[in-house]
């Protein structure tokens, strides 16, 4: 599904980097080649004025079919965690890594596939302008993925998760788990442990947007 010479996405930005220009030109983008499956590209969602952007690896099924980021099941376990944390989730923006869905068919299923490298450093200036935009004080990473995008491949969210660490887009950048790896733990004791520590996390986030 993915090809080495992708031209990249910086190409098909609006001249104007408002969200609404952005939002309106990502649909237009092929910037790799997974524009070909999916239904729709998804942009990030939430207000300019927002002072915490948290990123996601990709858009899910049910994401790809809505066009809005968040809204599957890893969305609703989200919006559990923000609320027991005391995050406002009005006053989050939500976006992803990679704006196009991944996947491979399993009969009638469409199940996430992992996206590349190439991938997602091709939809990295869709990212960037998003960042730039909303200029939030806190940006979160929710998994390797979204972790990585912003502070490179080395970057190990099992050992770094919950700190808070200086980065040129944002005063603090914050890494944890996504909720999508709560869901597929098959031990439901195990979850609501995940979840626990998931949901400490985002309170250390909370503190820093508060401090």
């Amino acid at each position: 599904m993915s090809r080495t010479n992708a031209p990249g996405a910086a190409e098909f930005l609006p001249p104007t980097h408002s969200l609404k220009a952005m939002r309106d030109a990502v649909q237009h983008c092929e910037g790799c080649e997974l524009y070909k499956w999916a239904t729709q590209a998804v942009f990030g969602e939430g207000r300019r004025s927002a002072k915490l952007l948290m990123i996601g690896e990709q858009p899910g099924n049910e994401e790809d079919l809505q066009g809005k980021p968040f809204v599957g099941p890893s969305g609703k376990l989200l919006d559990r965690a923000l609320t027991e944390a005391g995050v406002d989730r009005k006053q989050v923006y939500v976006t992803n890594a990679v704006k196009h869905f991944k996947f491979e068919e399993r009969g009638k299923r469409r199940l996430h596939k992992k996206p590349r490298a190439s991938e997602v450093q091709a939809c990295h200036p869709w990212l960037e302008a998003e960042i730039e935009a909303v200029k939030p004080t806190v940006i979160a990473c929710l998994g390797a993925t979204a972790a990585q995008s912003i502070l490179g491949n080395d970057f190990r969210v099992t050992v770094n998760r919950g700190r808070s660490i200086d980065h040129p887009l944002a005063p603090h950048v914050v890494a944890t788990m996504h909720p999508s790896s709560i869901l597929r733990n098959p031990d439901s004791k195990q979850r609501e442990l995940e979840f626990d520590r998931f949901v400490q996390d985002l309170r250390v986030i909370r503190q820093l947007l508060e401090s």
